[in-house]
């Protein structure tokens, strides 16, 4: 079994180190102008890199939540720090692969299944998973009212193209919230696999799946609808803090827009200013980003959701450009960073 295992993350670890090599020779820009934009962020692209390791901490800590809730232990045998390794695996993994999710979940299921058994595995993971793009909606959600704020005081404009997107974005937000509460609920696993069924040339997978693993979906399904059911304090500690995450992961746009001198005047109001700026260009891209998400590291769909959102707020597009450039290359940091940590010594020590 450890056998198969070791295989199974030997071919994921070869999965992203290939993605990464796609990736680079992928770019939109020539390796000289992909310097040029290197040595023009400097310095500051350190707390742009920065960053994610709070982002990351803050998304290993929802995750966190929700296995403790989950297991309904004070006690686990597994660490925060291996909690953590696993989640900046697990984005690593998404990020490299075509819809985000084939590789980081599988994943993060085999490596937790090594410290607490396979079907809280699962479940943990799942309800992870739902909890990560629950707070995309609710940023998308809490954005649209930024934006509107921003309309209040002068800021920005309200046309009528834009009240229709932002009413599109606002439905389209409480649909989703409908559809996760029926999730945690009543569990979405046996719903899942019979959907699947629905797709022509799966029925038979669908059905012998359901036949063979019947008492372990309804199990994983029982976990998820009990987090919610029980212990109420654990789920939205995760969602807020899958919440406040993308509030943190904005700040890397705002130190890029710093270092174009843009901050609105300057001082504490200017700052402030550009910070929501900065919120609302990346819940911009990643719901762009998210709606095309079937692409390996969403290439070239981010980039166009950068220069979309900045030219949106009336800034060049060569901004756009420069920011999709830098953000690129730190999520290859961050790849290469997980694939490493895919390599280290599994046998930690637990607290």
């Amino acid at each position: 079994m450890n056998w198969t295992k070791q295989r199974l993350n030997n071919l994921f670890f070869f999965i992203g180190v290939a993605a990464v090599v796609v990736m680079l020779f992928t770019f939109d820009v020539s390796f000289i102008e992909l310097w040029q934009h290197l040595c023009h962020a400097g310095y500051w692209l350190i707390p742009i890199v920065g960053v994610w390791f709070l982002v990351y901490g803050i998304n290993a800590w929802a995750w966190w939540c929700i296995i403790k809730g989950n297991v309904g232990s004070k006690t686990l045998p597994v660490s925060f720090k291996t909690i953590y390794r696993l989640t900046i695996t697990g984005y690593a993994l998404n990020y490299a692969t075509p819809v985000g999710g084939l590789g980081g979940e599988p994943y993060r299921i085999m490596e937790l299944s090594k410290y607490i058994d396979k079907q809280h595995a699962t479940s943990s993971v799942i309800l992870y998973a739902m909890m990560h793009f629950f707070g995309h909606f609710i940023f998308w959600f809490v954005s649209i009212f930024i934006y509107l704020a921003l309309v209040a005081v002068g800021d920005m404009p309200l046309t009528t193209a834009i009240g229709t997107i932002l009413s599109i974005i606002i439905v389209f937000c409480l649909v989703a919230f409908y559809l996760f509460s029926r999730g945690y609920r009543k569990g979405l696993v046996v719903k899942t696999i019979r959907w699947i069924g629905k797709i022509p040339g799966l029925k038979g997978w669908s059905t012998r799946f359901s036949e063979r693993h019947a008492e372990a979906m309804h199990n994983i399904d029982t976990q998820i609808a009990s987090l919610y059911g029980q212990d109420k304090k654990a789920f939205y500690s995760s969602l807020f803090l899958e919440f406040f995450s993308r509030v943190v992961q904005s700040s890397e746009v705002l130190f890029m827009l710093l270092l174009f001198g843009i901050d609105n005047g300057g001082g504490f109001s200017g700052i402030a200013i550009t910070y929501l700026h900065s919120i609302l260009i990346v819940a911009f891209t990643t719901l762009f980003a998210n709606l095309i998400g079937f692409l390996p590291m969403q290439l070239g769909v981010q980039e166009g959701g950068f220069v979309l959102s900045i030219a949106a707020l009336g800034l060049s597009a060569a901004l756009g450009i420069f920011v999709s450039i830098i953000c690129r290359v730190r999520e290859i940091i961050w790849i290469v960073v997980g694939l490493l940590l895919m390599k280290v010594d599994h046998g930690e020590s637990q607290s």
